[in-house]
Formats: C-alpha cells, structure tokens, sequence
C-alpha cells in the first residue's frame, strides 16, 4: 500500500481500496451568508479566479480573491448515510485555495463512506487589491460550522456529528476553528448564529498549527498577518496555545519530508494530550506536502 492510501487508511481505521478521487456525487453551492458577507462591504475590484492547473479528468483549480464565500454541500446517500457530516477546509498558504484535491475531490470520497462532505471556499486575508482583516477566515469558518447545524434536518445530518477537516494553511484554520470557535462571540437575531460553532472532531492533514518561529511556514505568517507581526497576533495564531479540555478529538497525520514541519503536529498533540483531549499523531517518513487524497 502506498504511503498516502496508508495515511488514509489509518484516517478511516483500516485497509481500503484507494481508487482516483474522482466520484458521482451531486453537489450544491449556497452563499455562506445572506446579502453581504461581514467585511466584504468595501471589497473594490478584487475578481475571483481560479487558475486550472489539472487536467480535463482531473481537475485542480487554485482560486484566488474570494470576496463572496459559499459552501458546496455534498450529501452522503440516503442508503449509506451515516449522520457524520465535515466542514472541508483547502489549504493554499492563505493565499488561494486548492479547491479540488483538498475540497471537491475529498468530498466525493467521504460520501462513498456515509459522510456529507461541506466544502468552504473562503475568504483569503490579504488578496490582491484588498486587504481582509485576519480574523475573516475564521468568521467564515465559524459561520460554515453553524450553517452545517442550522441545515442538519434537511441535509440529514446528526448535529452532533459534525466535524471539521483541514488541509496544510486549512488545517491551520481548522485547528483555529477548533480551539478558538468562540473567539469575539456577540448577540445577534440570526438563527444560524444560535447553532454552536464547534466542531465534534477535528482531522488535520499535513497542517501548519502554529506561528512560532523555526516551526511555523513563513510565508503563511506573513498572508495571514504581515510581514512584521506583532507578538500577540503571532499568540493567537499559534493554536497549540490555546488547546482546552473543551478542544474536540483530533487525528493528524503529516510526514518527516514535509517542508510544513511534523513538529507543526508534534506541538499540537503534545497541547492536546496536556489538556486530556483524545488525540491520534501518524507521521509517516515519506509523502511529501500538498496531495490531497491520491
């Protein structure tokens, strides 16, 4: 077995017959919120795009200069559906996202398995022409954990079974939605904003986890908070120090010949274990950064 069917197989707790990610699933796209999304009033030119970088079969689009952020919900088949549903966040160093092999592609896998994939295309702070504050990306995050809930009749969905996914600077955001989900909360009237933002389980892939130097990706640092950061936003961001005995499960694999360091998983496991939190660490030699499922 290959190293990456390995590491799924270890995800989903045993041998599986690895097949391309390509899969008959319907899907469907909605806003993540009505009218304007929260600091996307004054966005001025900025134009998604989405560079193709994949083939006709295999698509592999990297999207940029999101100002309109949705989420594509791919429901498990009544037959097989187990409940389970997870927020997908793609990876891209906080500069694009991988929305293919680290979105649609793994979305399509998890509904041959039971689960309702929800893949987030989401806000990037610093995008050509705009400046998006740091926070917005876990805004949306939040906002997505919320609607999975809100929806969790009609999507057939158990509330309680909703986890998050995240892939290299998706991974960071995903272990930022997990130990941080009730950062700024304030009273609103909007029912989604009643559903709880935390995620039941966390699984981060090949993922960045925190800022501190020698052990943090520079170059995601530097997209999400400048180029000179100051030292409390390098704090917030360095989710191993913000791990609770409230911070859900995790799984985390990566590999020792990633250029986003395995100390990245290290750290946090280590915070995770302190705090009594159920966590499984796999950290294969070989594999390399950035391949999605196959």
């Amino acid at each position: 077995m290959s190293f990456r069917a390995a590491a799924w197989a270890s995800l989903l707790g045993g041998s599986h017959v690895f097949a391309p990610a390509v899969f008959a699933s319907e899907s469907f796209e909605i806003p993540l919120w009505e009218g304007i999304a929260p600091g996307s009033e004054d966005t001025g030119a900025v134009v998604e795009t989405a560079e193709e970088r994949g083939t006709p079969d295999k698509p592999d689009r990297k999207v940029r200069g999101v100002t309109v952020p949705t989420v594509t919900v791919y429901q498990a088949p009544g037959s097989n559906n187990t409940g389970t549903a997870i927020l997908i966040l793609p990876g891209g160093g906080y500069a694009g996202l991988a929305i293919d092999k680290e979105g649609h592609d793994i979305a399509r896998y998890l509904n041959t398995i039971g689960v309702t994939g929800v893949v987030l295309k989401y806000r990037l702070p610093r995008p050509e022409g705009f400046v998006f504050k740091h926070d917005v990306p876990l805004r949306d995050a939040v906002r997505a954990m919320r609607l999975i809930r809100h929806h969790a009749d009609e999507w057939n969905i158990d509330p309680g079974r909703a986890g998050v996914m995240g892939f290299s600077a998706g991974g960071h955001l995903g272990s930022t939605l997990a130990t941080q989900y009730g950062r700024n909360e304030q009273v609103s009237d909007d029912p989604v904003d009643c559903e709880s933002a935390r995620p039941d389980f966390q699984v981060l892939v090949y993922p960045v986890t925190t800022l501190k130097e020698g052990v943090g990706h520079a170059g995601l640092t530097r997209k999400l908070i400048g180029a000179d950061p100051a030292p409390r936003l390098v704090n917030l961001y360095s989710n191993e120090l913000h791990v609770t005995e409230t911070t859900p499960p995790a799984f985390l694999v990566t590999t020792s010949d990633d250029h986003v360091k395995a100390e990245n998983s290290l750290l946090y496991f280590e915070a995770l274990r302190a705090a009594g939190v159920p966590a499984e660490l796999h950290i294969y030699e070989e594999g390399g950064h950035g391949y999605g499922i196959l």
